[in-house]
């Protein structure tokens, strides 16, 4: 799969869930983007096969993280400029507070 299909993926994801399409869903679908069988060296150590694992897993993760991050900007640029008085700086801002408040 492509860096693009992946964040393809990634805002398919976000739409489904904006759209009450349910949770299985949007875990199924982001789950496609994880590689199914991961190639290591046959005289690998435990250390050479979670390296070998984790190597394989970034790219795709990456390229997720990337397409979720790339939604998000292009949902705050275009409420930014709809609600000039609740920018999306004060609400991650407030949201952000929140989230430390209630800190375990």
């Amino acid at each position: 799969m492509t860096e693009n299909e992946i964040k393809l993926k990634a805002i398919a994801a976000l739409t489904a869930l904006r759209g009450d399409v349910g949770a299985d869903y949007v875990s199924d679908l982001l789950g496609e983007v994880i590689p199914t069988h991961f190639v290591v060296p046959d005289t690998a150590d435990p250390r050479e096969v979670g390296l070998a694992v984790l190597d394989q897993l970034s790219d795709p993760l990456s390229a997720l993280v990337n397409g979720f991050v790339l939604a998000f900007e292009a949902v705050a640029d275009a409420y930014d400029r709809m609600d000039p008085d609740h920018s999306t700086d004060a609400i991650l801002q407030a949201l952000a507070l929140n989230i430390a408040r209630d800190v375990d």
